[in-house]
C-alpha cells in the first residue's frame, strides 16, 4: 500500500473519531417531557401528558399535573409535540455496509457456501457506521441486523440499539434468530460460467434438509459421548474410568442446534405461494420455531398463512406487483394479514434507507391497515416477536427509555423528529448529512 493511501486512511479515521458523538455511561439526571401527546401504543393516547425518564428507564407517565416530577429533573416543554416509543426495524443491514459500490466496505454475505449458520452478524457489525446516525434521526432506535439474503442459511441475526460507546453496548442480543431464505434467488444459476449446486429449488430444499439431518446426527454423537463420560466417571475400577474421546466439533452443525431445539426462531423468507409452502413444510419436518418473512406475492394462500399462527415480517411495501396480481396486491398485504389476525411487523431490508421505515407503515394505512395496527407494527409487535417486549415497544413504566419527540404523526412524511432519547440519553440530532448540509449552506 502506498504511504499516501495510508495517510489518507489515517486522516479519515481521525476525522471520524472527532465527529462521532460521545455517549455517557448512563443517564445522568432525570428528564421530564411535559405537555405533549403520548402515543403509549399499549394503552392508548394521553393528551397533555408527562413522561419521566430516569436511570435509563421510563419512571412514570400520565396526564400533566398527575405525575410527580423529581426535583432534580431537567424539564423539557414539548407542548404541541407528539412523543412515542422508539421504532424497531425487523430486518436491516445496518453496520454491515457503508458504501454500496465499494466492496471493501461491505460485509453483507459470505458467498463461499450456501449453508453458513455459524456466521455471526456481531463479528462484522460496524458500530461507527455513518448510516446509524442518519437512521436514528427519524426515530428508529432498534433494529434486527441480518446478512444479505443470497444464501439459504447466511448466518445469525443480531438485535441492536442504535446508540452506545461501542459495538458491545449496541449489540443487545448477539444471536437472536437465523434467516432461512427460500425465494429462488439463492439458486446458484446466475450464469453458465458460475452454475453450481444448488441450481434449482429442489437442490436448495435437499441441501437444507441434509444440513438439519447432519446437525441432528451431530447432536446424537455428543449426547452419546456425554452418556459414556458420565458412565465412566461412575465406575470404581480405575481401568474403566478412562473417559471416551469426544467427537470433533463442527461449528456449522453446532450453530443449528439451538434452532432444532426450538430455543431460537428461524426467519423463514419466501415470496410466492409455492415457495412459502415448501419452506413451511421443511420447517415443520424439523419442528423449527419460525417467523415468516416477505411473503409479498402469496395473497392466494393468506388463509393458510393465518392458520399457521405465526408472525409475519412484511415488506418491502414498495415492491412492484407481479403481472398476474392486482396493482395493490403488495400494498394491501399488511391489511389483509391484519384482518386475519396475523401479527405483522415492518422491515426496511436495507441499510441506507432504514429511516423510511415509518412511511411503510403509513403507506399501508392508505390500503386498509388500521392506524393503531400500523403503529404497533413498528413498535410493540416487533418487540413481542423478538422477545423484547418487557423492555421496548411501548411507553410503559419500567421499560427502556427509548423515546421519540416529533412535531406530528410518526407515520406522516411531513413530520419532523425533534428529539430522540435512547436509554434515557438525548441523542445529538446530527449526522454526516446534516454536517454537510450546514457546511455547504453556510450555516
Amino acid at each position: 500500500m502506498k504511504m499516501s493511501s495510508v495517510n489518507n486512511r489515517c486522516s479519515f479515521l481521525v476525522g471520524l473519531i472527532l465527529i462521532l458523538p460521545v455517549f455517557a455511561a448512563g443517564q445522568q439526571k432525570p428528564v421530564a417531557l411535559r405537555g405533549g401527546k403520548l402515543l403509549t401504543v399499549s394503552h392508548g393516547v394521553i393528551e397533555h401528558g408527562v413522561l419521566i425518564l430516569q436511570d435509563g428507564k421510563i419512571a412514570a407517565l400520565g396526564v400533566e399535573n398527575s405525575v410527580k416530577i423529581p426535583k432534580d429533573a431537567r424539564i423539557v416543554d414539548v407542548s404541541g409535540m407528539t412523543f412515542y416509543p422508539g421504532l424497531i426495524d425487523s430486518e436491516s443491514n445496518l453496520g454491515l455496509t457503508e458504501i454500496q459500490a465499494e466492496g471493501s466496505t461491505n460485509d453483507l454475505i459470505e458467498t463461499s457456501d450456501e449453508i453458513m449458520p455459524h456466521m455471526h452478524v456481531y463479528d462484522a457489525f460496524h458500530a461507527e457506521s455513518e448510516l446509524i446516525p442518519v437512521t436514528r434521526l427519524n426515530g428508529i432506535t432498534n433494529a434486527i441486523v441480518a446478512p444479505d439474503s443470497k444464501d439459504t442459511l447466511p448466518g445469525q441475526d443480531s438485535f441492536i440499539q442504535l446508540a452506545g460507546k461501542s459495538g458491545e453496548e449496541m449489540l443487545l442480543v448477539r444471536d437472536i434468530a437465523m434467516p432461512l431464505n427460500f425465494t429462488g434467488d439463492q439458486r446458484r444459476n446466475e450464469s453458465w460460467e458460475k452454475r453450481k449446486f444448488p441450481e434449482t429449488r429442489m437442490g436448495m430444499a435437499a441441501q437444507l434438509r441434509q444440513a438439519f439431518l447432519d446437525a441432528q446426527d451431530y447432536a446424537q454423537h455428543w449426547a452419546d459421548y456425554e452418556k459414556k463420560k458420565n458412565e465412566a466417571a461412575g465406575k470404581t475400577d480405575e481401568k474403566d474410568k478412562k473417559p471416551p474421546t469426544p467427537p470433533k466439533r463442527d461449528l456449522k452443525l453446532e450453530a443449528l442446534l439451538p434452532y432444532l431445539e426450538g430455543k431460537r426462531p428461524i426467519v423463514l423468507a419466501a415470496e410466492e405461494a409455492n415457495d412459502l409452502q415448501t419452506a413451511v413444510s421443511l420447517a415443520r419436518e424439523f419442528n423449527l420455531k419460525f417467523v415468516l418473512n416477505h411473503i409479498s406475492h402469496s395473497q392466494s394462500v393468506l388463509d393458510y398463512v393465518a392458520a399457521l399462527k405465526v408472525p409475519v415480517i412484511v415488506g418491502p411495501i414498495y415492491e412492484d406487483p407481479k403481472p398476474f396480481e392486482r396493482y395493490d396486491a403488495v400494498y394491501s398485504l399488511p391489511a389483509q394479514l391484519s384482518k386475519r389476525g396475523v401479527k405483522i411487523a415492518f422491515a426496511s431490508f436495507d441499510a441506507h434507507n432504514v429511516r423510511n421505515l415509518p412511511y411503510q407503515a403509513g403507506f399501508a394505512t392508505a390500503f386498509g391497515l388500521p392506524y393503531d395496527e400500523a403503529l404497533k407494527a413498528i413498535t410493540l409487535n416487533p418487540a413481542e416477536i423478538w422477545g423484547m417486549a418487557d423492555k421496548l415497544g411501548s411507553l410503559d413504566v419500567g421499560k427502556t427509555a427509548n423515546v421519540v419527540v416529533a412535531n406530528g404523526d410518526p407515520l406522516d412524511v411531513r413530520t419532523d423528529v425533534k428529539k430522540v432519547f435512547i436509554a434515557g440519553e438525548e441523542i445529538p440530532m446530527t449526522s454526516r448529512q446534516t454536517r454537510l448540509r450546514d457546511q455547504y449552506s453556510g450555516q
